[in-house]
Order: structure tokens, then sequence, then C-alpha cells
């Protein structure tokens, strides 16, 4: 999610390039609208950034404002009616948003805006809710219809939105998902994450406080907190984990550090004898060296990753996850035959990759695997933004860890401790969701909540 406002240039442009660099936090659709102070305009379709956009259409976004976003689909479908920015009319006339997130209370929200403003919906998605929501919002300004919002909305819901002449970026009372600002060309950006700011060249200014509006137009940059936020933070551990480019900074530290840390961490609580460490790449590579510095164990690279199959864990489908993971790895047979290995991974939520990875690195000669995983077991899903299964689909909630060994194929396996986690991503200012660990919500859930209510509604 990106949002850009540059004076005299088009800013769509650079949103194109933001996106692109954001491309690990959705696969499914992308889209842009922009506004050039008289008419938004928009594109969305379907795939990766480089599918959704030629040339052709990007030139009739023009403006110096513009928002962007790529789709991982947590509510509704994966086509292209639900592709964002969704574009809406209320009361204070027409409005783009893309949303990163997860609301929970779809269904009191959904009356609530059916109730007052009488609103028809085009989409199956909490997105276009919020999108409702903030263009019928009582209030005298931008800040206080975010704020509006806030009181009404429950779960996750960083968000950037684009009028005529406004662009507003709003994170929730609980920072559960990352927002980020960046000054850029003499105007501004906003982001999910400081890799995309910095892709643009931007300078880096800070994260958004959780409960924070930030409004952007001619008159520059202004922010105020919701007075009714509590201080408290939940920022998703697994943002850290898995999900956030290893170069992006969150809770002020940077996360390959993090990685690196947590797979220190996991090789205190998990020693082995053998004489290699490898990953598996991308994402576990920081957390496989921080293994190997405190082991003592060499580091090698064991399995090549094909560049070209996408992050099977947001596949929307099971199938396509399947296919994925055959496509995705092969293994440097001579540098791994006969060796004992431990081999990283970041997380264990399915359980259909591991077992593969395993059988590869098996014929290819391995003598020994010794699985170690940087995150605790996944027992719950998420309801705050990441599609992580069900409760039966997770395989930690179901099986024992010497079962879930005994599946995978390894010799041993590892998980690093809640305890070590935290411990690990203290950070400065403290305070995680770590729900899909320990069924702890940081807001109450409904637990029958599936990612199609809104369909079946």
């Amino acid at each position: 999610m990106v949002g850009v406002y540059t004076p005299g240039d088009e800013a769509s442009q650079f949103t194109f390039f933001g996106l692109f660099a954001l491309q690990h936090r959705g696969q499914e659709s992308a889209g842009i609208a922009a506004s050039d102070h008289r008419r938004i305009r928009s594109h969305t379709d379907m795939g990766l950034v480089t599918q959704a956009f030629r040339r052709e259409d990007v030139a009739p976004l023009v403006g110096e404002l513009a928002i962007g976003h790529t789709r991982y689909s947590t509510t509704g479908s994966s086509r292209l009616a639900n592709a964002q920015p969704i574009v809406v009319d209320g009361q204070h006339g027409r409005l783009a948003l893309a949303h990163n997130g997860n609301i929970i209370n779809t269904a009191e929200v959904k009356r609530h805006i059916e109730e007052r403003w009488d609103c028809s919906f085009s989409t199956t998605t909490d997105s276009e809710l919020i999108a409702h929501l903030l263009a019928n919002a009582p209030g005298q300004t931008w800040e206080d219809r975010a704020f509006y919002c806030m009181g009404v909305l429950k779960g996750a819901f960083s968000f950037t939105a684009l009028t005529v002449d406004t662009i507003i970026a709003v994170r929730d009372p609980l920072g559960i998902r990352p927002l980020c600002i960046g000054s850029l060309h003499g105007g501004w950006v906003v982001a999910s994450e400081t890799c995309a700011t910095e892709h643009l060249g931007a300078d880096q200014i800070r994260e958004m406080e959780p409960g924070e509006a930030v409004v952007i137009d001619r008159n520059g940059m202004r922010s105020r907190r919701w007075e009714r936020a509590t201080g408290d933070r939940a920022l998703c551990v697994f943002e850290l984990i898995y999900f956030a480019r290893p170069d992006s900074v969150m809770d002020d530290s940077l996360v390959y550090s993090i990685r690196q840390d947590m797979g220190a961490q996991l090789a205190r609580e998990h020693p082995v004898q053998a004489d290699l460490v490898i990953g598996v790449p991308d994402s576990s590579t920081p957390a496989a060296v921080g293994y190997a510095h405190q082991s003592g164990i060499p580091y090698s690279d064991g399995l090549i990753k094909n560049r070209y199959v996408g992050r099977t864990f947001i596949e929307p489908e099971q199938h396509l996850r399947d296919l994925g993971v055959r496509q995705k790895f092969n293994p440097l047979s001579q540098v791994i035959r006969g060796k004992k290995l431990v081999v990283v991974d970041d997380s264990i939520v399915r359980g259909t990759t591991t077992p593969h990875i395993v059988g590869l690195l098996r014929r290819a000669g391995a003598a020994e695997i010794h699985m170690r995983v940087c995150a605790p077991p996944i027992k719950h899903p998420c309801y705050m933004g990441v599609d992580m299964a069900t409760r039966a689909e997770l395989i930690a909630a179901n099986k024992t860890i010497p079962q879930i060994r005994e599946m995978t194929g390894a010799d041993s396996l590892g998980y690093l401790s809640i305890t070590g986690l935290l411990q690990v991503v203290g950070g400065k200012h403290g305070g995680f969701c770590s729900a899909c660990f320990t069924g702890k919500y940081p807001v109450p859930v409904q637990l029958e909540l599936g990612k199609f209510s809104l369909e079946r509604a």
C-alpha cells in the first residue's frame, strides 16, 4: 500500500514503483488511483504489478496525488471486483481507498452503513466498508472523520485514502499493520514498509503511530492522534518473522537484524551437532545466518529458489500452494551430499511445504536433516490480516511436535519458544500481537468469522 503526493509530478509513476517494492505483500491483484485536483481516475487488474499495469494503463492516471495497492485477500475472494483501490461516492464526494488488515466486526459495520446512509456495495471486502464509512463519516475535517471510523471499526486497518485534493493515511489504534511516512521531492509518501519509501528515493521520516491520522494536501502534511487511543501496541509479530521485507525497518529495528537474532536464539534453545546450516530461501536466510553464527556451524546455501515463483504462503488457494512448492526449490547436491544439515525455516503453517523440502534434501544425499523453525508452533487462526488457515488446517493445532517431526521426515524438529521470540522482538516500544501462537487476540474476535462471510451475506 502506497500513497504519494509529488507537486508538479505524476504521482502514479512513483506509486507504480512503490508497489513494485511491496509486491511481496500481495500477488493477487494491483491497482492505482490518481487525482489531478479535479477528478479521480483509477486502474485495477489481476496479477502482479507488472501484469496489472502496462505503460498505457499508467499514462491516463494523471495528477500529483495517487494511492496504490497490491492485494493479498483476507476478506472476499480473489477476483477483479475486489481489487483495490476501491472507489466510492459519499457525502464528502468521491473517494478511493486502499487497505491492509482485517475488520472483525464486518456485519455490524455493514448494518451501520446501510442504516445511516443507505449505501450499496459492489465488492465483498471489508475494505469497501471502510471506504463507505470514511466517505460519509460526520466531522468537519478528515481527521475527525478518520477518528469516527476508529470508533466504529474493530480489528486491523492501516489504510490510505484519496480525494480529489487530499491523501489521508490512518493506522489503527493498536498499530497491528505497519505504515510509515517519508518526504519526496517537496512532497510526501506513505507506505506499508520503509523499503518502498527507500526505493523511491524518499527521506524516511518515521513510522506512523497507532491511532494516528495523517492528512496531506497542498498545505503540507498535518497529523493528529486519536484521543481515545490507549497507547497499547499490538504490531503483528508475523510481520517480523515472515511478511515484511528484510530491508524494511519496523518498530525502529531492521527486520533483517531481528531475524538474525531469532536464528541465534533458536540455536541457544535447540542446539544440534551438524556440518552445515542452510536456510529455506529467501525469508529464512537471515535466521539461518544467525543460527550459524551462534552455533559455530558453517552456513551455506543448500537450496536454490526459482526467483520467478511467487510466495506460496500467500497464494489464495491450497492447490496453487502445493503446485508452487514443487516448482520453487532445487537442492545443491554437491554441497549437501553426506552432510548433517540444520535447515532453518521461518514457520510451519499447514505443513505442506516442509515434507517436500525434507524429501528434496534426502534425495540430494543429506545424511541428517534437523529442522529448526524461528517461529513458535502456529495453533490459532489470524483474524488481523494474515490468511494463515482455519484451525483445522493448522498442523500444530492438531498434532504434537513429535508427530509433526514424523510427518515431515526430519531427524529432529525444534521451534523457537514464545518467550524466546518475544525476548528477541521486544523492540523499543514493545507490544505485539502473537495470537497465532497463544490464542490471545488483541481485540475480542468471533471465532466463526470467515474469509467469505460478506460473500455469504
